[in-house]
Order: C-alpha cells, then sequence, then structure tokens
C-alpha cells in the first residue's frame, strides 16, 4: 500500500525542499487546520483554485482585528500586527476603504513609465555589484548580488539619502537574519528604522523630491489624509517587502538555473543572440517554479464562508500557500518540471485581487536583468557547494537562500562602467 503519512510541516528539512509535504496537503487535505510553529492554529490552502477563490474572497479580511484572539502555547496570540502597531497601518494590513485610498497614493510610484524610467538606475547598480567580484572568480550571489541590489533600488524610490543606504542595508540584514543577529538584534533594526523613516519625513517636508515619500507627503499635504503613521508605515513595508522578494527572486531563480543545466544552457543561448523573450517567460517561470513568498500573508474570516469544501469559521485565520498552488497540477501541466518557455502560466506568485504586488513591474524589471548580466558577463558560473548543504532561511511567509556561493572564470569589468 502506499505511503499515506503527512510528511513533516515546517521541520528544518521542510524549508529545503516543500514541495513533497505541499503535494500531500493538496491530495490529502487541501484545506488544513494546521498549528503553525509559533503555536497559533491557521487553516493552510493549497489547491490553486482554492488559492484564487481565497485570495480574491472579500470575506476574508487583511485586518489583524477581525482575528478571533485564539491563544498559542506561550499565552499570546501569534498573529502579525500586536507589536509595532504603528509600523502597521500598511497595505497588507488593511482593507477597503482605507486599503483603497492608500494603495491609490502609492500606485503612482509603480506605473509602467515610471517603473521604465527606473530602468538606467537598476542597470547601474547591477552592473556596479557584478564589478565587485567579477574580477575575482567566486561570490556569494545572496550577500553580494541578491540582496544589496533590491535594498539600493527601493532606497532611491522612497529617496534615502545615498549616504544613508548602507544603515539601511545593515538594518534590513538584521531584519531577514542574513547574519548572526545579536538577541535583540531585529527589535532594534526595527526600532532604528522606524526612527530614521520619521526623520526622514520631516526633512522631506521641507525638501520636497521626486520621490515615493515626497509623493506620500504631497498627498498628505492635499487633502489625502495621510497621517504621519500610514506614511512611515507605507514606506517600512514597501522596503521591507520591496526587497526581500526580490532578493529571494534572484537568488531562488538563479539556483534553479544552476541545478538545470539544460535550461540554463537554453536561456543562455537565447541571451548571446540577444533575444530577450525568454529571459521575460523564464523569469515568470522561476517566480511559480520557486517563487520567493511562499505562503501569502494572512488573512482572517468576518463571516462564514466555505473554502475547498471546507467551512471556515469567522475569526479563523487563513493562508493561503502561494508555492502549494503554483505547482498543483490540476492546473499546471508537469508542475515540477522547470520550464522556462511554458506558454500557459498564470501563476500567482505576487497574489491576487486587490492585494496583488504593487511592486511587481519593478521586481519583473530587477530580476530579468540582474539575471540576464549575471549569465551575460558569467557564462561559465557554476554552483560551489553540495546543494544539500545550502541553507535556506525558514519562516512563514517567505522562502529564500541564506548563502548561493558560485565559481566562474575570472572576468574584466563591463566596459565603461565605474566601480
Amino acid at each position: 500500500m502506499p505511503d499515506l503519512a503527512q510528511p513533516p510541516l515546517f521541520s528544518p528539512d521542510f524549508a529545503a525542499d516543500p514541495y513533497p509535504a505541499y503535494a500531500w496537503l493538496r491530495d490529502h487535505a487541501p484545506v488544513r487546520w494546521t498549528t503553525l510553529p509559533s503555536g497559533v492554529d491557521a487553516w493552510l490552502v493549497t489547491r490553486y483554485a482554492d488559492a484564487r477563490q481565497a485570495l480574491a474572497d472579500g470575506r476574508l479580511s487583511k485586518n489583524p482585528a477581525r482575528h478571533s484572539g485564539q491563544a498559542h502555547r506561550s499565552g499570546r496570540v501569534g498573529i502579525p500586527g500586536e507589536r509595532n502597531a504603528d509600523l502597521m497601518t500598511h497595505l497588507l494590513n488593511i482593507d477597503p476603504p482605507d486599503h483603497t485610498r492608500l494603495r491609490s497614493l502609492v500606485s503612482k510610484a509603480f506605473t509602467p513609465r515610471r517603473v521604465a524610467a527606473f530602468e538606467p538606475r537598476v542597470r547601474e547598480i547591477t552592473d556596479r555589484l557584478i564589478d565587485a567580484f567579477a574580477e575575482r572568480g567566486d561570490a556569494d550571489l545572496i550577500h553580494e548580488f541578491a540582496f544589496p541590489l533590491p535594498i539600493y533600488a527601493i532606497c532611491d524610490l522612497l529617496g534615502v539619502p545615498a549616504e544613508d543606504q548602507d544603515d539601511f542595508r545593515d538594518w534590513a540584514g538584521m531584519m531577514i537574519h542574513m547574519g548572526q543577529a545579536p538577541r535583540g538584534g531585529v527589535g532594534r533594526a526595527v526600532k532604528k528604522m522606524r526612527g530614521y523613516l520619521a526623520e526622514l519625513i520631516h526633512r522631506k517636508r521641507a525638501d520636497l523630491g521626486d520621490d515615493l515619500i515626497s509623493g506620500l507627503i504631497r498627498a498628505s499635504d492635499h487633502g489625502e489624509h495621510l497621517t504621519e503613521n500610514e506614511a512611515a508605515a507605507m514606506a517600512f513595508i514597501l522596503l521591507f517587502a520591496g526587497f526581500e522578494t526580490t532578493v529571494n527572486l534572484i537568488g531562488n531563480g538563479m539556483y534553479a538555473l544552476l541545478t538545470h543545466p539544460e535550461q540554463r544552457a537554453l536561456l543562455q543561448a537565447s541571451l548571446d543572440r540577444g533575444e530577450t523573450a525568454l529571459l521575460e517567460s523564464a523569469v515568470e517561470e522561476l517566480l511559480r517554479y520557486d517563487g520567493p513568498v511562499e505562503i501569502a500573508t494572512w488573512r482572517f474570516a468576518t463571516e462564514p464562508l466555505t473554502v475547498g469544501g471546507q467551512e471556515i469559521a469567522p475569526g479563523d485565520p487563513v493562508l493561503v500557500v502561494l508555492a502549494a498552488a503554483d505547482r498543483d497540477p490540476s492546473r499546471f501541466a508537469d508542475p515540477d518540471l522547470l520550464d522556462l518557455a511554458r506558454r500557459d502560466n498564470p501563476h500567482i506568485a505576487f497574489g491576487l485581487g486587490i492585494h496583488y504586488c504593487i511592486g511587481a513591474p519593478l521586481a519583473r524589471l530587477e530580476a530579468q536583468y540582474a539575471i540576464g548580466e549575471l549569465l551575460r558577463r558569467l557564462p561559465d558560473v557554476t554552483l560551489a557547494a553540495d546543494p544539500a548543504e545550502l541553507r535556506w532561511r525558514g519562516g512563514l511567509i517567505m522562502r529564500g537562500l541564506r548563502q548561493l556561493p558560485v565559481e566562474f572564470e575570472p572576468a574584466g569589468r563591463a566596459p565603461g562602467v565605474q566601480a
């Protein structure tokens, strides 16, 4: 008889390869009441059709106040939003009409025209970062490339002065545990970032620019009723969510290419011919195959509803497992196969509905140029570690590598680019 035992969820080995466990859930318990590592219970939604329903269902609120208040083993409610409340009024934790108002303000920074205008800066940062290790012959593509690229880009977008951006890099690294953070380091990093953003908003009021924080201030001053806490929270979540997803997209994507040499060779050949179509579809497939966000952020039922035949009570937390849905064989042919030329690919790696990732155009731009330039400038790049020895950052929402060591023939600098 086949083994019907459920593979362990959230174990140390789970972070390295969660897909067998998610396949089991899709087949046996597609909407499953599960105890999370924090001790909180929540519904896990793993099938593609159910995930799309849940992501678009207005009866599932993003506001943690709609949670029923169940206690976990420590006696506290382990739902985000109970601490740092002044930073929690952001797009991921609110519902219409406040969500509609705030999103309309921020969306102006992510129009196709605005993102296209940002492309030269993305190219400049990418080339500078590759220059720093191209002549050496080895690199850690997480710490030296995938991590700094989006942090510098989002800082530019927000309007953080260049002389302050390394501080943001340090704080961000502490917040996603890039290094061995000292005890309490994450809390201190959040506090420092919060204080800096409040100070920066005050400074921007006296000297408005063409950046996103200045745009939020202008909107507030013209009757849009954006409070200072809302502006700081918005900058915080755009910085944090806007860079960590891209770190994982580039890191997970390069890892997939390095461990699938035939697909990588196809992409490299198309880049050598000066073509871009396969690179664009490759990024979409990398998003589907091993996307940066494993589980969508918390939702809470505001009234009784049914998902996948399972009744969900008011106040129940619901977590949509994007990684599981995007490998559902009922929607994707050969879902565990990496196919960079996949045509029918309506993945939900960036979410769906009113909470669809507002920074998706910028993330796509960064990933396309970053991956394309790495393969163009380091054509013989190879993984410099046993895949089984690589460590993954565990966590409920994001999934990404802690390091990605590579080797390559030392190369010269890009023509005309200064370090």
